[in-house]
């Protein structure tokens, strides 16, 4: 009989799916040596939109070196689609010159874990790329999160008012995996793929699943994008308990009434059998082809060493961060056991993510969740989100006719062109003499949907504003467009966070990690604007620390993942919302005009929408 290729398990078996402990298994790496003890090291992986990248921690969850290696993509309209071959060959570039910057070998990484975008993979029975583009090109078998494809299988599915989707926000958005994921829009659009594809996974399960041989899919993942309900576990274990559980948290009505009941089929083979808490220890680990492969595509490590369970790559900045808070507050937080419950994560990237936990089930309309288990370990997940932020920070800067030159201005001074642009602000708040660098806005106003609204109106529909432009062209002008879109992106933040207080959360403190956290005027805006303190760790890459801290628990270093949290997340600098009651006014008027805006838009779709006789969808 052929050998199945070391990335693919072996078909499992009739039977029903299963929930994994963190103590289920043990992985280890065998090294024997009479040498003193050598550094031991956590290795995170996280696979982002443009690149993959690499980051080694020490015990203290301290970084030693990153690297990072690019991922090509594909676009074209509202399908974006990339390759997974391409990802884990950027994957295995990037370990190795992280391993080799740090001088860290093979044997002192102790344990590794993977983080992503939430982008779906096709494969076959063999492991190999399923094509998921209308192009035909089978290197192209990811769709990646931001595709927009499925909006109308979206609101298909949404009209059937499933029970399920009341643990969505109360509806499908185009980026969760139930539509999008062309599990409906490949159905109905690529005959020939869905026929050929044998495993569907998010990208951060695919990832272990290369590792290690091992189907196992993560709470994160199935319970966030895929409608598993993961709390069908809850009474019976926790993320100690050692015991499998031979459940199912899948709603087999749902995926019959959307049109997709052939997945049920062999007791879910294709979408996820066993499930796991995030950090549980993955198969034997690290397989002798992906640790030390005969071809280009190894990792350069040890098999053997211990993978843990996959997170969503804006997750994994949540365990990166959540735990990060001041010493003199952590002794304030010992004594109150739901301080976790106070905080919500801003994982800031090309896209934003809001992310706070609960003890107990809070149903909010437009925002995902309730999720059990899906980031930490037996708390409930809240998540909210902006679909573009990084992405349309660079959209309006660099779309803008003065971009190339002030993009040599910064060049040439060595500095970033938004460190430049922050400058300019500074400089024309001077000369205008006027209280703070926020008023320069009080004529141009920002609706920051260039990519629809994930929350909390959730409607993927709604398009961006811009009130307040002249003919100015100017690199002032520029500078003045940035600051109301940087406000804009706030005020959505602000409108999210109050939501989720209406609705049972009591959020008074947000910490903020990704590319965007390291921006001040960014840093700042949203202080002022929510009227929160925002805490930044002291590594500034929590996502990998958070990738890294799976490793860690499933080499068994921490009983569970938030101990291991609680180790190794650590608090750099604290902003504080400026105590000047006349920004406070400033942003409370403007924030009023921010929510018109989009009631605005609402009308004159209605008014539109009657011209053309449609009917118009509330």
């Amino acid at each position: 009989m052929a050998k199945p290729k070391p990335w693919s398990s072996p078909t499992p078996s009739d039977k029903s799916p299963l929930i994994s402990r963190p103590s289920d298994r043990t992985s280890s790496v065998e090294m024997t040596s009479s040498a003193p003890p050598l550094q031991t090291a956590f290795l995170g992986v996280d696979v982002g939109t443009g690149s993959a990248r690499a980051g080694l921690f020490d015990e203290d969850g301290r970084l030693l070196s990153t690297a990072s290696s690019p991922i090509q993509i594909w676009k074209q309209g509202d399908c974006i689609e990339q390759s997974s071959t391409d990802i884990w060959h950027a994957i295995c570039a990037a370990v190795k010159s992280a391993c080799s910057l740090a001088n860290i070998t093979a044997e002192q990484v102790i344990g590794l874990g993977f983080a992503a975008t939430c982008s779906l993979v096709a494969v076959d029975a063999d492991g190999s790329p399923v094509t998921v583009s209308w192009s035909g090109d089978a290197r192209r078998n990811v769709i990646v999160w931001m595709d927009h494809r499925a909006v109308s299988q979206a609101e298909r599915i949404n009209a059937l008012k499933s029970p399920v989707l009341q643990y969505c926000g109360g509806g499908l958005s185009p980026e969760m995996q139930a539509p999008k994921v062309m599990l409906l829009w490949v159905k109905e659009n690529l005959q020939e793929s869905w026929s050929m594809a044998f495993r569907w996974m998010d990208l951060s399960d695919w990832l272990s699943y290369r590792a290690t041989g091992d189907d196992t899919r993560s709470l994160c993942t199935t319970v966030c994008k895929w409608t598993y309900l993961g709390h069908a576990h809850m009474q019976q274990s926790d993320e100690k308990d050692s015991r499998d559980m031979e459940t199912c948290g899948w709603d087999d009505e749902f995926w019959e009434e959307i049109g997709l009941g052939d997945l049920v089929e062999g007791h879910h083979a294709k979408i996820g059998r066993s499930v796991a808490f995030p950090g549980h220890p993955l198969g034997s680990g690290l397989t002798p082809d992906a640790a030390k492969a005969r071809h280009l595509v190894e990792l350069g490590l040890l098999a053997g060493t211990p993978v843990g369970t996959s997170l969503i790559d804006a997750h994994a900045g949540g365990v990166g961060v959540m735990e990060s808070i001041p010493v003199t507050e952590n002794q304030v937080d010992d004594a109150d056991k739901d301080a976790t419950c106070h905080r919500m994560v801003l994982v800031c990237g090309t896209s934003t993510c809001h992310m706070a936990v609960s003890r107990e089930k809070l149903f909010i309309p437009g925002v995902w969740g309730p999720f059990w288990s899906a980031m930490i370990p037996e708390y409930w997940l809240t998540e909210g989100g902006q679909s573009a932020t990084g992405a349309l920070l660079d959209h309006i800067v660099e779309t803008h006719v003065a971009a190339p030159h002030l993009a040599n201005r910064a060049a040439s001074q060595s500095i970033s062109l938004y460190e430049l642009l922050n400058k300019i602000l500074e400089s024309m708040a001077h000369e205008l003499k006027v209280p703070f660098v926020a008023a320069l806005t009080e004529d141009v106003h920002v609706l920051p949907d260039f990519h629809g609204n994930r929350s909390p109106v959730a409607d993927p529909k709604s398009k961006g504003m811009v009130c307040g432009l002249t003919l100015d062209t100017s690199e002032k002008q520029l500078a003045l467009l940035y600051l109301a879109t940087v406000q804009g992106i706030a005020y959505g933040t602000r409108h999210i966070v109050e939501h989720c207080n209406s609705h049972g959360h009591k959020i008074n403190t947000l910490l903020a990690c990704g590319g965007l956290s390291k921006n001040p005027l960014y840093i700042q805006q949203h202080a002022d604007i929510v009227g929160c303190p925002i805490i930044l760790p002291r590594e500034s890459e929590s996502v990998l620390l958070g990738a890294s801290i799976l490793g860690a628990v499933a080499a068994r270093k921490y009983s569970g993942l938030h101990d291991a949290m609680r180790a190794l997340n650590a608090a750099g600098q604290v902003v504080h919302p400026s105590k000047d009651p006349r920004v406070k006014k400033y942003h409370d008027a403007k924030y009023q005009i921010f929510r018109e805006l989009y009631g605005l838009q609402l009308a004159n779709r209605s008014i539109m929408s009657q011209a053309l006789d449609r009917k118009v969808k509330a």
